[in-house]
């Protein structure tokens, strides 16, 4: 149940204005805010928290899942999965078909559940039973089944969860619209690609160690519009095959080009057609990646994933390949995606909290420090001239940005983070394995 609040409620050069008219300035309807590039609207945000400071209400979320809160007017979506575990005899019989060597979670049935809260109040107003799976693939023990963020418009939410289906719910009633269950394969992990809106379409990247393809549904029906498959040489391995990646809808002068990265090669599409317009390899190995492109500077910048990562910058170059304008390799994360502010890029290393300020021009590096932490999965955000990083150990850093490393607060709450945050209202919405919080002062 929430807690009772206790203290008082008081770059965009290539902006994603083809995500949905819909979308409000101070909403947050989609991973990474509403341009996908992790920048809030809010004028102001806490610069500390705890359990007992600043946290206007505190709702622990049922079941277990890793998808980051989105917000649309007065209410706070996001996905959750109630697990059955398989037997052990099961478990090992199933496990044979795994072409790697991960630690995974094994299950007899999952239901797959989207749960819309208030967020006035942070009560939870809807938990609808979208998906059930009997026997479904595995995950790794650090993913889970309900990791993909859910993307919001008026009236609907849309989750993904990968090979699992994709379902909408109508956010008044929670009524399930319609589900989409037709969709394979095999991602070895789990689920980890999050759905983007653009006009009528959803678009997902299916992208296993079996097929690798992007798809687009009609909004309204659910229905396959287009389908394709992904067309760069790939790695004999199957496990070198797959990737998490959430796409972005950007305009880089020649009208709307859906980038898409997957393992080895970033990939432009027409977002209305999903014709293929350019490939550009990464020139090493590159796959798992889950960071989102961003982009500004007229270039696109990109984290490539396992093996060792690789931070690009791509200069565009009209309807052809861009060129690639810097690279650096050092500390790059797979996971938690880069985020631009101004001239300056920031990113924090997959372990240990090393945090590396570049000049977005150039790639010279402007300052790098450990600020603390164990293993950072959820992306930073750029809110109220702060930013803010999360770590798996439960804690947040906030950061001044700018040309000095300069820490303003490390702030801890209990649970894992693996999640995002978003910030609306002048208030900031974090999820943890155990709770989703509204922190505000």
């Amino acid at each position: 149940m929430p807690m009772k609040p206790r203290f008082t409620w008081t770059l965009n050069l290539f902006a994603l204005s083809f995500m949905t008219s819909s979308a409000l300035a101070d909403d947050w309807p989609q991973w990474r805010g509403p341009e996908a590039q992790g920048h809030a609207k809010v004028t102001s945000l806490p610069t500390s928290w705890s359990e007992t400071e600043n946290v206007q209400w505190k709702t622990e979320i049922p079941g277990r899942g890793w998808s980051s809160p989105v917000i649309l007017g007065d209410q706070v979506w996001l996905t959750t999965a109630f697990e059955v575990e398989a037997d052990p005899a099961e478990a090992e019989a199933r496990l044979k078909e795994n072409t790697g060597s991960q630690e995974v979670t094994v299950l007899k049935e999952v239901r797959l559940h989207v749960v819309g809260l208030d967020k006035a109040t942070g009560k939870i107003v809807h938990n609808v039973e979208a998906l059930t799976k009997a026997k479904p693939q595995w995950v790794h023990l650090s993913n889970s089944y309900a990791s993909p963020t859910p993307v919001l418009e008026q009236g609907r939410v849309y989750a993904n969860f990968g090979a699992y289906g994709t379902a909408c719910v109508n956010t008044k009633s929670g009524k399930l619209l319609w589900k989409n269950q037709e969709l394979h394969v095999m991602h070895e992990n789990g689920p980890g690609s999050c759905p983007i809106l653009w006009e009528d379409l959803l678009i997902v990247h299916m992208d296993g160690s079996d097929k690798q393809f992007v798809v687009a549904l009609d909004k309204a029906t659910g229905k396959v519009v287009w389908q394709t498959d992904r067309s760069g040489e790939l790695n004999k391995n199957p496990q070198l095959k797959k990737a998490y990646g959430t796409p972005l809808v950007t305009d880089l002068g020649t009208g709307p080009l859906l980038l898409s990265n997957a393992a080895d090669w970033l990939y432009a599409y027409e977002p209305k057609t999903g014709k293929e317009l350019w490939k550009m390899p990464y020139g090493r190995l590159g796959f798992s990646n889950v960071a989102r492109p961003i982009t500004g500077h007229n270039m696109i910048y990109l984290a490539t994933g396992f093996s060792k990562s690789q931070l690009f910058a791509l200069r565009t170059n009209g309807t052809k390949a861009p060129e690639i304008a810097w690279t650096y390799k050092r500390n790059v994360p797979t996971a938690p995606s880069p985020i631009l502010v101004e001239n300056l890029i920031y990113f924090v290393s997959d372990q240990g909290g090393l945090i590396t300020c570049l000049d977005a021009k150039t790639g010279e590096l402007v300052w790098k420090e450990r600020a603390g932490g164990t293993k950072a999965w959820g992306s930073p955000m750029l809110a109220a001239g702060k930013l803010y990083f999360p770590d798996e150990d439960g804690s947040t850093l906030v950061l001044k940005p700018g040309k000095e490393y300069r820490l303003l607060a490390k702030n801890q709450l209990d649970g894992r983070l693996m999640a995002s945050a978003a910030a609306v209202d002048n208030s900031l919405f974090i999820r943890t394995d155990k709770a989703l919080y509204r922190i505000g002062e």
